[in-house]
């Protein structure tokens, strides 16, 4: 299968077609690495970066695309097709800016470098054990490792600090994995350990870095070198000075990819799981509860392997859901009874057990979780499952599982679908919010008018000035929002900062909680005064608490705190998206009117509200106010 994958996109580059198709590309590079084909994913991603984001842009203008900056002390060049590909997989274009040789130091320290003149979204910067022994003397010890490290572990820092003030996005640093070229050259085993030691220690601090820098990022290697990937080709690092082989250079690009994706809203939010054969050995319709293996045998372990990844994922805010073919109760018999199950009925948000078509089942959750079927992944032992979903919901990350019960943790975890640089308060309390609102939609029903519910809801809104503690709650807003975001501006935590501090602007968090909860901080407004005006950056909500009027009470208050502070306009803008439809008129339904058309490509439109007349908070919210920002 990746074979022909490879030969169809190399067919496609040949005639030409590459940016034309690349929606299908997209589909033809997952299918390449589903299949682990390394070669054939390394060409891939050389023929795109060949192609470049621009003309897949013309044929494609609303394809994300993120602009990398790649830098290291060692040939980093082949970063870029491994990357190139990666990003293809989530249907992310890459704009690379790929530095020169062992430029790193001048790129980073220098706020008026060619690396910061590319504005980009991220930078890369590759590490490997050379920049330390290119600097320690011959013959060297232990204690000369150690001077130098300390030295370089400084030099980071400050980097990461000029970058806080010059960069934007991520600084994404790795962790130096020792070769054992360089331990074996001591001969003696207490210098040896004491070498393993020093490096390890200066590896902890390296990481422990992110703690002082909310723009770092720095990726741990040891875990990819531990899995089979070597380390170096001994050829490529003295011929062409490329310390990291190109299968860990493969890996490399894939957790950046991982990163890059959630920068971009793409971060998966629900696992839905099959049951038979994938949290559980067997059939539960043939072999009944007391047959299914869970534990208690080789196969059982695998399982409850599996179930306790899962149960470790939704502790930190991933939704757990099951779709199997069977019938619902003795499904519900075998979550709540079986004295060897991991998994129970209470860790999912919702359990479907029935037979109709998965897909179909899939796209009911999404509509009753409020998301799209694009924030699913799927996992199945089914090959006609797999391929079914596939089929009819391409935009979900399906994961096919084998016979091979022991490998089924590792093809979940491979691609970090979930992975965020921070989890927030209100991550872990995720799954028990969407479970509450499905008991809303279920009280909804018991309703012939939604103004009735809506009362009966009891909606309580506070929106205030973020403090200290909200701040990685409004960046993941930005950065996983998806339909409810009226620019698409992605910030970190960083960036959130630097506005919160800014006299002139408004960082405002939206919290809301109703009879049946409280659902947190659930929406964003960051807003600046420019003269006489107040511009909204950009509005953000939760599609957990859509249709509830909650957005119109936020907007309204807005508009009324800029006429109590003076001043003489509001203007937003609405820049479309694949996603974001569903809010083209928030601003023209709420008296705001179009002034201008943006000049960025995208098709924005900015709106003007003239603060004359100023619709009301909906009657059933009770909205509480703590403003303060900017006034004239």
């Amino acid at each position: 299968m990746g074979e022909k994958m490879s030969g169809t996109l190399r067919l496609l580059h040949e005639d030409g077609l590459l940016a034309a198709e690349y929606p299908r590309v997209r589909e033809l590079i997952a299918a390449i690495d589903q299949e682990g084909d390394a070669d054939g994913l390394r060409r891939a991603g050389n023929m795109l970066a060949r192609v470049g984001a621009d003309a897949v842009l013309d044929e494609h203008p609303q394809t994300p695309v993120v602009t990398v900056a790649i830098t290291g002390h060692s040939t980093v060049s082949g970063l870029t097709g491994p990357l190139t590909a990666q990003l293809a997989r989530h249907g992310v274009l890459l704009r690379p800016h790929v530095a020169d040789f062992d430029s790193y130091v001048f790129d980073l320290s220098d706020p008026d470098s060619a690396l910061y003149r590319a504005r980009p979204d991220a930078v890369v910067c590759v590490l490997d054990a050379s920049v330390v022994f290119d600097e320690v003397p011959t013959p060297w010890t232990p204690d000369d490792v150690e001077l130098v490290l300390a030295e370089k572990l400084a030099l980071f820092e400050r980097l990461a600090s000029v970058f806080a003030g010059a960069g934007r996005g991520t600084l994404v640093l790795n962790t130096l994995p020792l070769p054992r070229a360089w331990s074996a050259q001591l001969v003696g085993l207490r210098d040896r350990a004491r070498l393993g030691a020093v490096w390890r220690e200066a590896n902890a601090r390296l990481l422990r870095l992110m703690d002082a820098h909310p723009a770092l990022t720095v990726l741990d290697l040891e875990p990819l070198v531990g899995a089979d990937v070597p380390l170096r080709d001994a050829r490529l690092g003295v011929y062409t000075k490329t310390q990291l082989s190109p299968e860990l250079l493969a890996e490399y690009a894939r957790e950046v990819a991982h990163l890059l994706r959630g920068a971009t809203g793409r971060a998966k939010k629900c696992l839905v799981l099959d049951l038979d054969n994938t949290v559980w050995g067997g059939v539960l319709g043939d072999d009944g509860s007391e047959g299914i293996e869970v534990a208690g045998s080789y196969r059982g372990e695998a399982f409850r392997t599996l179930q306790k990844a899962a149960k470790q994922l939704a502790s930190q805010g991933v939704l757990l859901a099951a779709v199997s073919k069977n019938d619902l109760e003795p499904v519900r018999e075998v979550l709540r009874d079986h004295p060897e199950m991991t998994l129970r009925e209470a860790d999912f948000v919702r359990v479907i057990a029935n037979w109709r078509p998965k897909h179909e089942n899939l796209r009911e959750l999404a509509a009753d979780l409020n998301l799209g079927v694009d924030s699913f992944v799927f996992a199945d032992d089914s090959p006609y499952e797999c391929g079914l979903v596939s089929r009819e919901l391409p935009e979900v990350a399906v994961l096919r599982l084998d016979e091979e019960a022991a490998l089924h943790v590792e093809k979940v975890l491979r691609d970090g679908w979930f992975d965020v640089r921070d989890i927030t308060t209100d991550d872990l309390k995720r799954p028990a919010r969407y479970r509450e609102e499905l008991d809303r939609k279920d009280f909804l029903h018991s309703f012939t008018s939604l103004d009735d519910y809506l009362r009966e809801l009891d909606v309580k809104v506070r929106l205030a000035d973020a403090d200290e503690s909200e701040i990685a709650r409004v960046s993941q807003l930005t950065l996983r929002t998806n339909q409810f975001n009226l620019t698409t501006q992605r910030l970190q935590p960083a960036e959130v900062t630097g506005l919160a501090a800014d006299e002139d602007a408004l960082v405002l968090t939206i919290r809301s909680s109703d009879r049946f909860g409280d659902n947190g901080v659930v929406g964003a407004v960051l807003a600046h005064r420019d003269g006489t005006v107040l511009r909204i950056d950009n509005f953000l909500l939760s599609c957990r608490v859509f249709a509830r009027g909650i957005e119109q009470a936020c907007l309204s208050a807005v508009l009324s705190h800029a006429r109590e502070r003076g001043l003489s306009a509001v203007e937003g803008s609405f820049r479309p998206t694949a996603k974001n439809g569903k809010v083209k008129e928030f601003y023209p339904g709420n008296g705001f009117r179009p002034v201008a058309e943006g000049t960025d490509g995208a098709g924005s439109t900015t709106f003007r509200h003239d603060l004359a007349e100023i619709t009301e908070t909906p009657e059933h919210i009770r909205l509480t106010l703590s403003l303060g920002g900017p006034q004239q």
